[in-house]
């Protein structure tokens, strides 16, 4: 007799999976599979806090924001992935990347601000052991005061690289300010659901994601 999980399915008596599959979709599995999302988000929260931490004293940065997947609570859906898809078996969302929102009072020191970034993310990762790639966070550059969007800090150690990124209309117009073709800004990701604040420098506030709420691991 094969045992139903919480979505009423069965889980142990799965035929068309091998054995690491059944193992994968035992209650175990399904238990270590939804610490594994959740760890992503503590991981990239604490990252957002290691980058917030090397760019607050840099006079240009007026503002940070953590936005969209990580800032939020996360939810259960069907991943992506096999054989939780196909057994439509719900987890913890699959955060894939970082994404801040930085308020820049000007563009001159774009390239300082991505060698910070990166040298936070190395550094973090050698106190923590937890790894997030430079190309895992996107940082999205926004004017004080209206919010509009400027572009993205690019990746590349120097501007323009040459590759055909570099191309995009725009791109480079400010040393290290990347477009990307067909990318519109969306200004709901900052609605008060999907974004919190993490450093204001009028204000003074200050605020750690690595605070900030998740579910228990299971």
């Amino acid at each position: 007799m094969s045992s139903i999980g919480d979505d009423g399915i069965s889980i142990d008596d799965q035929d068309w999976l091998p054995r690491e599959g059944r193992r994968a979709l035992s209650r175990a599995g399904i238990a270590e599979q939804n610490r594994v999302l959740l760890r992503r988000y503590r991981d990239f929260r604490r990252a957002a806090d290691a980058i917030v931490a090397s760019w607050q004293h840099r006079g240009e940065v007026m503002a940070v924001a953590l936005i969209v997947s990580v800032a939020v609570a996360p939810r259960r859906e069907v991943p992506r992935f096999a054989p939780y898809r196909r057994a439509r078996i719900a987890l913890w969302h699959e955060c894939k990347d970082l994404d801040l929102a930085v308020w820049l009072s000007h563009l001159q020191d774009l390239d300082r601000l991505r060698r910070a970034k990166d040298r936070a993310l190395r550094d973090h990762y050698a106190r923590s052991g937890a790894g997030v790639a430079s190309h895992q966070v996107d940082v999205f550059v926004l004017e004080p005061g209206t919010d509009r969007y400027l572009g993205r800090l690019c990746q590349f150690n120097r501007c323009p690289k040459g590759k055909l990124e570099c191309l995009v209309p725009g791109c480079g117009a400010a040393a290290f300010l990347r477009q990307h073709e067909g990318f519109r800004w969306q200004p709901q990701a900052l609605a008060g659901d999907l974004a919190v604040r993490l450093f204001d420098r009028d204000t003074g506030q200050i605020r750690r994601a690595a605070e900030l709420p998740l579910p228990d691991e299971s």
